[in-house]
């Protein structure tokens, strides 16, 4: 719903010339309404010129694009490609214009608060992401110091100072610009801070040095995924020479533990790492996807000061050890995301698998049980697991061997979740041909009956609409959901990964080469 002052706003603002004549004469307080509707409908230009001449102190743009009184709508997961590339430009002149009626008092822009979703509501359909937004604002920084050197030495620039926050994405195609601009923070007026930080197809080299001119003492999220080779010697490395007091989030790409290659001198090198985790007092979330951590896990959790709101380990082999320790931790009554995809919990631990539902289902938001193993004969103890988890939102369960009959027995189950708004279910096994085995290669993924499938989908849903749960949304993503970073540096990813795979080859040529 609309208020008669937004949709002044929208008429004054659809009309570009004349809303760009009349800032002048424009309320400070009305410079955030006139943001979103620009924004709304669009209007780059208006947008521009709006961040160029903004009059308050700060500039958050998820509080601007978010529930507003004027505006109830959430628009923050529009990144729309027009609107934030013409914020972003007005931001560097808004450092340049010395002729702003307004005088200069903004010293905080917060651009943390986009969403990158899939569906994007925007006209011009084009996104700037956030490996996009990184490397443009680099730019700008560069662009802005080119161009104070070129201007005669002017007072009303070389003291401005505005902290820019932002989550940076760094890869190799954007390294150069990103760590050009950290370098010449100093120098300025517009200062990246560094609040969330992903780095892919980077080597370690570049990936320290990076890091270290985030200013980590201030980082809070750390993310270092896919093409970067980090292994658990690496890890130490890096904990003893940087430090992350302010930490909240860390996730650390596949392979960085692999207890099958581990010797009697890496033992302390785990223990290093839990004792240096411990000092992240903040740490309430880790991803530890895809690394062999068999046996291990207390040593690395234990040691955490603070419990873990949410905790990845999918893929990650634990035994009955670990999922001992897990169910019995101090963490379990705290987890409100849980990720065990990949790990046999029905079976191979049944009794510790239900402890560690029950004490967390308090707290459980989000649960994902992937590739489990989960069959029909095991549906009834995942009903009473799931059953107390109150507050549970999402819950994903792709590539478990269960039936159509099965998948409606949980369906009935999930409209008594109050909180549940999202499903991700299987194709029921007898969609599939008998000769299936399960986990399903990626080859043999979409090779199911997908008629008898619609079928069984709207048989499903018709459970949800007959208990009135509506707002429940249910899909069967047969190769995983929506990545944003992975949809916008693909690319990037797969080139990095061919030329990791040709160097590989060549060092085994050149290896057979020297035994010859």
């Amino acid at each position: 719903m609309k208020s008669l002052r937004f949709i002044s706003a929208e008429a004054l603002v659809s009309n570009a010339q004349l809303a760009r004549k009349s800032l002048s004469s424009v309320a400070h307080n009305l410079f955030p309404l006139l943001f979103k509707a620009s924004y709304l409908l669009e209007q780059g230009e208006v947008i521009h010129d709006l961040v160029e001449n903004w009059p308050q102190a700060d500039f958050n743009i998820g509080k601007l694009l978010g529930a507003t009184v004027d505006y109830q709508e959430d628009i923050s997961s529009r990144a729309c490609c027009v609107c934030l590339e013409s914020c972003l430009v007005g931001l560097r002149d808004y450092v340049l214009n010395c002729s702003s009626p307004y005088s200069k008092r903004l010293k905080v822009v917060d651009l943390t608060g986009i969403r990158d979703v899939e569906v994007q509501l925007c006209k011009c359909k084009k996104t700037l992401g956030r490996w996009a937004r990184t490397e443009l604002l680099a730019k700008l920084c560069f662009e802005l110091l080119v161009e104070m050197q070129r201007l005669q030495f002017n007072p009303c620039i070389f003291d401005i100072a505005i902290d820019v926050l932002i989550d940076l994405f760094v890869t190799e195609r954007n390294y150069e610009f990103v760590v050009q601009a950290l370098l010449m923070r100093c120098h300025c007026p517009l200062k990246i801070r560094c609040v969330a930080f992903r780095a892919d197809s980077l080597t370690l080299r570049k990936l320290f040095y990076v890091i270290k001119l985030t200013d980590p003492s201030s980082l809070r999220k750390l993310e270092v995924v896919h093409n970067i080779r980090l292994e658990m010697e690496h890890l130490e490395v890096l904990f003893n020479n940087i430090h992350f007091p302010l930490l909240t989030s860390l996730t650390l790409p596949a392979r960085a533990f692999n207890v099958q290659r581990f010797t009697a001198e890496d033992e302390p090198i785990l223990m290093t790492i839990g004792e240096k985790m411990s000092q992240m007092t903040q740490l309430t979330e880790l991803s530890l996807a895809f690394s062999t951590v068999t046996g291990k896990i207390r040593k690395l959790l234990s040691p955490l000061r603070t419990p873990l709101k949410l905790l990845d380990v999918s893929n990650c082999a634990l035994n009955h050890a670990d999922m001992a320790y897990l169910a019995n931790s101090l963490h379990s009554n705290h987890l409100e995301v849980l990720d065990l995809s990949g790990h046999n919990v029905a079976d191979l631990y049944p009794s510790t698998f239900f402890k560690l539902l029950t004490h967390c289902s308090h707290t459980l938001k989000i649960l994902i049980l992937e590739e489990c193993n989960i069959q029909d004969i095991h549906v009834n103890m995942l009903i009473l697991g799931l059953i107390p988890c109150q507050k549970l939102q999402e819950f994903k369960f792709l590539g478990n061997p269960l039936s159509s009959r099965a998948l409606k027995c949980l369906f009935n189950v999930f409209s008594d979740l109050p909180m549940l708004k999202y499903i991700e279910f299987p194709v029921p096994r007898d969609c599939y041909p008998n000769n299936v085995t399960y986990p399903i290669d990626d080859a043999d993924l979409s090779k199911f009956d997908h008629q008898k499938y619609e079928c069984v989908s709207e048989e499903l849903n018709n459970i949800l609409l007959h208990a009135n749960r509506e707002d429940i949304k249910a899909s069967t993503p047969l190769f995983g959901g929506y990545d944003a970073a992975i949809q916008e540096t693909g690319n990037e990813l797969g080139s990095y990964l061919l030329k990791s795979f040709k160097d590989t080859l060549e060092n085994f040529n050149k290896a057979l080469q020297e035994m010859n």
